[in-house]
């Protein structure tokens, strides 16, 4: 700041001190014919103005304060020598060349302030005091002496108040010029600091603006774009330079019509727009649904000044809704598979000890016997199925422990080359960077929740070949654990993603559809994160997430409830 205002200063004073320059020159060169008792003097002179001039050139890149100060005491003290020369040689007190003298005093209220000025006055005065003096003992001797004073003061009247004014004039001008540019810097300085403050509060706020989260645009009275901040450009897939000046009907009138809309009906009827939900096309021409909140800007007795939007994608508020709505859906559900269950569940049970014993007691032959069978398998698959429902609608509230989930892998892994869905052409694989891995859970919701992946898997292949992979990869920076469970089957579409985990819901000819979906409700109970990636012909991994068990107090994932996070 200080070197702006000296830089401004000398703005002024470089200008002033060449045309004294120029003058002095004009006067001791062509008016006087350049007497020789000012030779020395004028070329000392002449240095210091070009130094000084050099120096200002070299202020933007070496710090020359010192040497600036010394090259204009250097200047003012030369001036005023030569000064004093051209007025004793061109009629002493009658001079006409006197009003020298001011041009110095005020090029010296512009480096010096009020102070320095006054000091330059003060040697101006003794140095026109001086030549006086001289000036008067060499009409009386040839020596210096106070007869020269008697001599001043015996004159006539004018003689002595000419002195007299002159050096009046010299601390007058001094005190004004002086005081005006004390005056000034000061003004300067509170200039500076409010124009600093404004610059600084108008960065502020245009920072906190263009960081926003939610999208900001502000048009004008005529709806022309006067602002759009960084989420506006992320949201709506335009760039600021791009639409800023331009009318918003012209900007946004094909691919989100309605917020054009919106934005003129407030400019023509002053009308605000609270919370309003609208879809819009973005960058790359998808459907994305849009929070949006109109105000009007006015001014009393002025009439409006513009309308500002406030906008936010609600693409994750909704995704979040839609998953509340499916946890509603699949509670309900639940709650209606276990009554069910439970009614169904005890007349089956009946039935197929009756038919048992029919078959036992009677002992049919042929089509009776193939019946008898049949109603027993049929029994059994219904009883399975209502095993499952019971499973899905009763998942209890999970037990956390410090668990080994190698070891869990390596129990499913056993039990799976049992179940009647593994076939001789699976291939089981395991990978793992350490052997012995600890998460937070409950280790039979854990094992139920893997055997059902890998029963899932094996299902899929339909009697072909193919392999199950189990993957566990440790994440230290973030304290988890994250289990995959890959599959070599035929893959699913976009739209079976989206359905994989709802109840009821299957791919396979014979399945019930329920095994994911204890998979999902599990995991939900476990605040577990369960992804899903699948190309159709190309496989399908399941992803689980889990805390990672620390052995630090107060670090240990149990101690602390984690949100539930469950995505397909």
């Amino acid at each position: 700041m200080e070197r702006q205002e000296r830089l401004k200063r000398l703005g002024w004073f470089l200008p002033l001190k060449l045309a004294s320059y120029i003058i002095l020159l004009a006067i001791v060169v062509f008016w006087m014919g350049y007497p020789g008792y000012l030779q020395a003097q004028l070329i000392l002179y002449s240095i210091c103005t070009l130094g000084f001039t050099a120096a200002i050139a070299l202020e933007k890149r070496i710090k020359l304060n010192t040497v600036m100060q010394i090259l204009i005491g250097l200047q003012f003290i030369l001036e005023i020598w030569i000064e004093t020369g051209v007025i004793y040689a061109t009629g002493n007190v009658n001079s006409p060349f006197s009003a020298l003298f001011l041009l110095t005093i005020v090029s010296a209220a512009l480096a010096y302030r009020l102070v320095g000025t006054l000091v330059v006055a003060s040697l101006v005065s003794a140095a026109y005091s001086f030549i006086i003096w001289l000036g008067f003992s060499q009409q009386v001797t040839d020596e210096l002496n106070m007869q020269a004073l008697q001599t001043i003061f015996s004159t006539q009247d004018h003689v002595f108040y000419s002195i007299f004014l002159h050096i009046l004039i010299f601390y007058l001008v001094a005190f004004i010029s002086g005081y005006l540019a004390e005056r000034l810097s000061h003004q300067d300085k509170k200039l500076a600091d409010a124009s600093l403050a404004l610059k600084r509060a108008r960065l502020e706020t245009d920072d906190i603006l263009k960081h926003l989260n939610s999208g900001l645009l502000t048009i004008d009275p005529f709806g022309y774009i006067i602002y759009f901040n960084r989420a506006a450009e992320k949201i709506l897939g335009y760039r600021e330079e791009e639409v800023r000046g331009m009318r918003c009907e012209e900007v946004f009138a094909e691919r989100m019509p309605r917020l054009a809309s919106y934005l003129m009906d407030a400019v023509r009827f002053g009308q605000d727009f609270p919370r309003t939900e609208i879809e819009i096309l973005n960058g790359i021409r998808r459907p994305l649904p849009l929070g949006l909140s109109i105000s009007v800007l006015s001014e009393e007795g002025k009439g409006l000044r513009g309308v500002i939007a406030i906008f936010t994608d609600l693409t994750d508020a909704k995704q979040l809704e839609q998953r509340a709505r499916a946890a509603d859906r699949l509670a309900a559900v639940g709650e209606l598979s276990a009554s069910i269950a439970h009614e169904i569940r005890n007349p089956l049970a009946a039935i197929s000890g009756s038919v048992e014993v029919l078959a036992k007691d009677l002992r049919p032959q042929g089509e009776n016997a193939r019946l008898m069978e049949l109603i027993v398998k049929e029994s059994h698959r219904l009883s399975k199925i209502l095993t499952d429902f019971l499973s899905y609608a009763r998942v209890s509230r999970p037990t956390y422990n410090k668990v080994e989930l190698c070891h869990i892998l390596s129990d499913v892994i056993e039990l799976l080359r049992h179940h009647e869905a593994f076939k001789e052409n699976i291939t089981v694989q395991f990978e793992s960077e350490s052997s012995i891995v600890y998460v937070v859970g409950d280790e039979d919701q854990i094992k139920q929740i893997v055997m059902n992946l890998a029963i899932n898997g094996c299902e899929a292949f339909g009697g072909e070949e193919g392999a199950i992979r189990f993957t566990v990869a440790e994440d230290q920076s973030r304290g988890l654990v994250e289990l995959r469970v890959s599959d070599t089957g035929p893959g699913l579409t976009a739209e079976e993603r989206e359905r994989i985990f709802q109840p009821f819901y299957s791919t396979k000819k014979h399945g019930t559809g329920l095994g994911l979906a204890i998979v999902h409700r599990i995991a939900t109970a476990l605040k577990l994160h369960l992804t899903v990636d699948s190309v159709k012909g190309r496989g399908t991994t399941f992803t689980l997430q889990f805390n990672r068990f620390a052995s630090e107090k107060g670090s240990n994932p149990i101690e602390r409830e984690r949100a539930t996070s469950v995505s397909v």
